[in-house]
């Protein structure tokens, strides 16, 4: 309460912005359990992937940020580890209830909704079918593909519908929740360019190595939409389905931020944040094979190095952005409006 010449004014704070909708408790609360019981399957398969390789822990820590550092092959690759901590840190805001998790929700559940549909593809494959009867770890396998099937459906189920209503709160005849602003448009905008280019990028790059001499373009592509095109049994992802899967994210969020849509702030900054880890990962695997002083030689290790390191920048500038006050629910419209009540309180003062 603010005492002004004998009035008031009240700039208590009122009902969290940043806090789901009552009505939509129940979507965030399936959604949290249901991606926190697929993240534990992950990690099932990364404590049993240390054992069956006979490493250490610390080897494996290890190598989580060096790919040289583990001596055996995991079960799981990085892509796994990074999204199993997204997909954690998403189920836990969305037990929350806070609003931030539902884009961030939906994009896990349109990637675990891709990695079912190759995997249904591979599926149509006899020989591939065999396998998971033949293998010992096919069950295992494939619950974990079903349980990643269950949980995208209902993640994207639950989801789609729990819009915030803006314009005022729940139940007053508005729409709940800042309209736009430019104190949020802003740094979208911003996340939003910074995504586009680091597509295009990578997309350069993916098209460079599918036409190089002697790559089998047809078979790369194959692998990116069908499980089977490797010939075993798999539980990570492979380089062309994460490449292509990467391209397709970056863009399309790139697009959807720089139309100014503020409600992406969670996929931005999962996202973002799982490409930093690649980013840095890729940096440590540069300076222990020496190669950041053989880079500059060629014209191609320059713009690959030119391209990491704008990967790391921009993807860093998003996370920071994305976690920062523009985006906020108190660094927006509605701190602007408790100080246009203000100004307009005073101003005859």
């Amino acid at each position: 309460m603010v005492m002004q010449d004998g009035g008031a004014v009240d700039v208590r704070p009122g009902p969290d912005p940043g806090r789901a909708a009552p009505e939509h408790s129940g979507a965030y609360l399936a959604t949290g359990l249901c991606l926190a019981l697929y993240a534990a399957a992950l990690l099932g398969w990364t404590v049993f992937g240390i054992v069956d390789s006979g490493g250490s822990a610390w080897d494996f820590i290890e190598g989580l940020f060096n790919p040289g550092a583990s001596p055996a092959a995991q079960l799981l690759g990085p892509y796994e580890w990074a999204f199993t901590v997204a997909f954690l840190v998403i189920a836990v805001l969305a037990l929350a209830q806070r609003r931030v998790a539902r884009t961030a929700a939906l994009l896990s559940g349109f990637l675990l909704l891709a990695v079912s549909a190759r995997e249904g593809v591979g599926l149509l494959d006899a020989a591939y079918r065999d396998q998971y009867s033949n293998d010992p770890l096919g069950g295992w396998a494939l619950a974990t593909r079903g349980l990643g099937l269950l949980t995208a459906l209902v993640v994207l189920t639950l989801m789609f519908p729990a819009r915030e209503r803006r314009g005022g709160e729940a139940g007053a005849g508005g729409e709940r929740g800042a309209g736009p602003d430019a104190q949020w448009r802003r740094p979208a905008r911003i996340s939003g360019v910074l995504f586009l280019i680091n597509g295009l990028a990578q997309l350069a790059w993916a098209v460079q190595d599918v036409t190089a001499p002697g790559m089998d373009a047809r078979r790369y592509l194959r692998d990116a939409v069908d499980a089977s095109v490797l010939g075993d049994l798999h539980v990570a992802a492979t380089l062309a389905f994460t490449t292509v899967g990467s391209v397709v994210v970056l863009l399309v969020l790139g697009v959807l931020a720089v139309r100014g849509r503020h409600d992406v702030r969670g996929a931005l900054l999962v996202f973002a944040a799982v490409q930093l880890y690649l980013t840095v990962r890729t940096v440590v695997w540069l300076a222990v094979t020496d190669f950041f002083n053989q880079s500059f030689e060629t014209t191609e290790g320059t713009l690959s190095m030119v391209t990491t390191a704008y990967s790391l920048a921009a993807m860093t500038s998003v996370v920071v952005l994305a976690t920062g006050r523009g985006f906020g629910a108190y660094g927006g419209a509605r701190a602007e409006t408790f100080r246009t009540a203000l100004d307009g309180r005073y101003s005859g003062r």
